[in-house]
């Protein structure tokens, strides 16, 4: 739906999404979503064009120890970015810039961007990108989607919306997963001006406003205010950001820590100078020995080598000090090998 109505808003046709970003598997989002082992053989991008450059101050071209809005840091890789002003993020900014003069006639329909993307690895951009990025593609016409899906509801801590982060308004906000705690439900905000573009031909949706899972959305959102998960979320993910990287600093295969809140990425590699992906079989052995005792973590990243840490806002100090002690006792084990 929101491709559809900035394409209906603008009367324009392209969309620019992130390289190493995830938007969904409808055939309509697919388009949007540029990760390795997530791409089917069939055209889905038709209008959809990835920006070519991956925007990560690690693994991308620029970027390193100042860029990130997080208390870990890229290390080993120093950047002459200063307090308000980020080298990484107008260098990146000119590659959206030049995509869309090479692939496009200068008009676009929007912008879509996870706040963090997500399974591409808990990637956090440089401080200004997005910021710039909106008023570039403003300026060429378009409206800007702000994935939220995975960020949103106070998981980030610092802010209820992953946007507000990036000191932002977004056009289009799309949200669902956390809205529901495990409940089918999933939104979309926008402005009666853009959303009056769905009454120039007949729209419905089957569950449109199903009264079941709207009821189970609105206490999710009670209880995140009335039990301060957003705060929970904001001590207990220093926490354990500040545990992860004191692991970091002990084990040759940690190659880089990073987010906020409780949306963390631990990112696993040979070694810390070539940044080499940690090897599949070794990364799935320290994945299994970390579930078999009795830790439960996600895993992504373009090349299928970072743990993605995003537990329930609801977890309590003693289960960050058990998913500490579990994670640096894997690491050792699996680094005695």
């Amino acid at each position: 739906m929101a491709l559809l109505l900035a394409r209906l808003h603008t009367g324009n046709n392209d969309i620019l999404a992130l390289r190493n970003g995830y938007s969904g598997r409808s055939f309509g989002a697919m388009g949007t979503s540029a990760v390795p082992k997530w791409n089917f053989n069939t055209p889905t991008r038709h209008g959809i064009i990835q920006v070519g450059m991956q925007v990560d101050p690690y693994r991308g071209h620029f970027g390193g120890s100042n860029c990130r809005d997080s208390l870990s840091q890229v290390i080993n890789r120093p950047c002459n970015c200063l307090s308000g002003y980020c080298e990484a993020s107008d260098k990146y900014v000119q590659e959206v810039q030049e995509t869309i003069n090479y692939t496009t006639s200068g008009n676009v329909a929007g912008f879509i961007n996870e706040g963090i993307l997500g399974v591409g690895g808990v990637v956090q951009f440089p401080k200004h990108f997005v910021r710039q990025t909106y008023d570039l593609i403003r300026n060429h016409g378009g409206v800007c989607i702000a994935d939220e899906v995975q960020t949103a509801f106070g998981r980030l801590g610092s802010h209820y919306w992953a946007f507000e982060s990036h000191r932002v308004v977004p056009d289009i906000v799309v949200m669902a997963k956390g809205i529901g705690n495990g409940i089918p439900l999933a939104a979309l905000v926008t402005t009666p001006e853009i959303a009056r573009n769905l009454t120039k031909a007949l729209y419905f949706n089957t569950y449109g406003g199903n009264p079941i899972s709207t009821a189970v959305g609105e206490e999710v959102l009670n209880i995140i205010d009335d039990e301060g998960m957003q705060e929970k979320s904001r001590t207990l993910g220093e926490k354990l950001i500040k545990g992860l990287k004191t692991i970091q600093h002990e084990f040759e295969i940690i190659g880089d820590v990073r987010g906020k809140g409780l949306m963390i990425g631990v990112e696993l590699v040979e070694n810390k100078q070539t940044k080499q992906p940690l090897n599949q079989d070794k990364f799935l052995k320290i994945f299994e020995d970390i579930k078999d005792m009795g830790l439960l973590v996600g895993k992504g990243g373009a090349y299928g080598n970072v743990f993605r840490l995003k537990p329930p806002m609801c977890i309590e100090e003693n289960d960050v000090d058990f998913a500490l002690e579990v994670f640096r006792f894997v690491v050792k084990e699996n680094s005695k090998m």
